[in-house]
């Protein structure tokens, strides 16, 4: 059995199916971890969504912001000031036949992953985080997200504050900060507050700010992170974090890497479905 992370699809089906062929992929004995962002940008974010569910137990996908805000589109749950026209490609979902569910198994996928030693998120974890605290806070965010209560959250994740972790947190707030740390965390200050509004690579941003894993004294060192989300990072290892978001929705590539043994990357080159960034 081997066990490939593959980096963000962003609804880049065709790209998805050529990796798969490249890696010899087999459902019957094979599984594959995702990173999360299923879907948005490419062409076709309903095949993605219906490919990956339908591996059933061969699958894990974290959620990623974009699925989270599809989500929240769908409920028609995004506050006013955040709204923007829903993509063709994301529309074609809503008017599938399996529409329902479709989105009911996306807003049951989890926001942490922990296999093998192994943990799997979409973007990053605050320095004051451990392995286990994140998978005890993914858990709580989870338990709403899934309960009767998940259109409120909708309407209560979006924001940059609080920018820092605190225990005592709750309600809101809280559910918020560890949205924003699981799905869209880069930076952070040496002090540990979240800096959320940077989206480059590091040699392009205020030296004030560091890579969420370069934190000095980071409670998660040392502990083996494989993430996505940060296209303008692409294939970096560094102290055990693997980003695997190498931009295939920008022109770049789509890239697996075996997480069962050691080995480098296999990649796909994939066409420039958005202007490159």
């Amino acid at each position: 059995m081997a066990i490939y992370a593959i980096g963000d699809l962003q609804g880049c089906y065709q790209d998805l199916r050529r990796l798969l062929e490249k890696i010899g992929f087999k459902p019957a004995v094979d599984r594959l971890w995702f990173t999360g962002d299923l879907i948005s940008r490419g062409p076709e974010s309903l095949q993605c969504l219906r490919f990956v569910s339908s591996l059933g137990d061969a699958a894990v996908s974290v959620l990623g912001n974009h699925d989270l805000h599809f989500l929240a589109q769908a409920e028609q749950a995004v506050p006013i000031r955040n709204e923007k026209p829903l993509d063709p490609g994301l529309r074609k979902i809503l008017d599938a036949d399996d529409a329902g569910d479709l989105l009911h198994w996306l807003r049951h996928r989890p926001l942490a992953h922990y296999e093998n030693g192994i943990l799997l998120i979409h973007a990053g974890l605050p320095p004051q985080w451990n392995v286990e605290l994140a998978l005890q806070l993914a858990g709580e965010a989870e338990t709403v997200l899934r309960g009767p209560e998940y259109r409120e959250f909708f309407q209560n994740m979006y924001g940059d504050l609080p920018d820092r972790w605190d225990p005592g947190l709750d309600g809101h707030e809280r559910m918020r900060f560890i949205i924003n740390c699981l799905t869209r965390l880069r930076y952070c200050d040496p002090q540990g507050r979240l800096s959320l509004e940077h989206k480059d690579s590091p040699e392009r941003v205020p030296a004030s700010i560091l890579p969420w894993f370069r934190v000095p004294g980071r409670a998660s060192r040392g502990s083996r992170i494989a993430f996505g989300h940060w296209s303008t990072l692409g294939l970096v290892e560094e102290d055990g974090a693997q980003c695997l978001d190498s931009g295939c929705v920008w022109g770049g590539q789509l890239s697996a890497l075996r997480m069962d043994q050691p080995g480098p990357a296999v990649s796909v080159q994939c066409p420039a479905y958005q202007a490159p960034h």
